[in-house]
């Protein structure tokens, strides 16, 4: 499948720029999958106005492959879109599928994504350590032979690898990638990305994605501007596909619309750039930087589980959860920052996802 074939209002999604939250993984005590409240994650991102969700990634956890949920997740997740009818009605998503693995597994997967009906797959290249541009650049090529690819810079600290930029350069260059989500947690490294995307022109085929969620309102803000050929060339981040987003959901949408117009109008208040930090300040606490990442899906978790989407935090890996002091972090800054929380909306609808 070529990013072509799919409907231009699908493919609009993206490119406008959209929330896309990195999907949950709902799992009961007995660490199964919990199916009626993976629905409703569903069906909560989509009745909060996201533009589509990314099953399969970091955030669902790596591990469902380990265990045979990968096809189920990923079937049960587009069901749901299928059948909900989101609050104020249907409209087009742009739905991602997450790719891991060396080359033969995620070719496999990509097909998967594929026959379900899923519009572009996030390729992570974690299991890639070691190699070659060559063998990096050979093994993105052979998947996006399959299906639309959206690239993924993953930050190191949670199993990602360091990629320069003549690496983004090639990488853009495959004319089946749609979008990258950089989330490299590093302003130099997301600048490689930005520059490879540039110096192969393809700045109008590939769509910028934030992942760093330690620095989300200003990749959407500020617009980046290099030379190709001695032109001036100016590319924005569009949307954002976040873990951190898998939270608090209702609250991005609207805080993207809000940067939206902003970029429209040309200008952006004081008001809003301050936003900049007190999101990462909520990212501090979701994704437990005090402990390098380490709570990072239990952080996302428990904020679900105080609003009753979720029963626990448990993890498929049971060495996975909270750590000292990330609770009462998750209660500061659900205080501090109630402009960024949406507890009300889903108090309001959560029986009506959950039925």
């Amino acid at each position: 499948m070529h990013w072509t074939d799919l409907p231009v209002e699908t493919i609009a999604v993206l490119r406008r720029g959209a929330v896309i939250p990195a999907h949950l993984l709902a799992l009961d005590a007995s660490r199964k999958l919990d199916v009626r409240r993976q629905r409703a994650l569903t069906r909560y991102y989509l009745d909060a106005g996201a533009g589509g969700v990314a099953v399969g990634v970091h955030s669902t956890q790596f591990a469902i492959r380990d265990v045979g949920l990968y096809e189920p997740v990923l079937e049960l997740a587009m069901r749901t879109a299928r059948e909900w009818e989101p609050l104020g009605g249907r409209r087009p998503l742009f739905m991602v599928a997450g790719l891991a693995g060396r080359t033969e597994q995620a070719v496999r997967e990509a097909r998967v994504a594929r026959g379900l009906g899923y519009h572009a797959g996030l390729l992570s290249l974690g299991a890639l350590k070691g190699a070659s541009e060559e063998e990096l650049v050979a093994h993105c090529q052979a998947v996006a032979g399959e299906i639309p690819l959206v690239g993924f810079y993953l930050q190191p600290a949670v199993g990602g690898i360091h990629l320069p930029m003549d690496f983004w350069r090639r990488f853009a260059a495959i004319d089946n990638v749609v979008a990258i989500k950089m989330a490299p947690f590093h302003r130099y490294r997301t600048l490689d990305v930005i520059r490879g995307v540039v110096a192969a022109g393809a700045e109008e085929r590939v769509t910028l994605y934030t992942g760093n969620d330690d620095h989300i309102v200003l990749d959407l803000l500020v617009p980046f501007r290099f030379l190709r050929d001695g032109r001036p060339v100016m590319v924005r981040v569009r949307g954002g596909l976040l873990g951190h987003w898998s939270v608090w959901t209702r609250a991005a949408v609207q805080l993207l619309e809000r940067i939206h117009a902003a970029v429209a109008e040309g200008q952006a208040t004081m008001d809003l750039l301050a936003l900049d930090s007190q999101v990462t300040d909520c990212n501090a606490a979701l994704f437990d930087v005090a402990h390098d990442f380490h709570g990072c899906i239990a952080g996302c978790h428990e904020v679900l589980r105080r609003q009753g989407l979720l029963e626990g935090t448990w993890c498929l890996d049971p060495r996975e959860g909270l750590s000292p002091g990330q609770e009462a972090e998750l209660t500061r800054v659900q205080r501090d920052y109630p402009h960024l929380t949406d507890d009300a909306f889903v108090a309001q609808h959560r029986e009506r996802w959950l039925a």
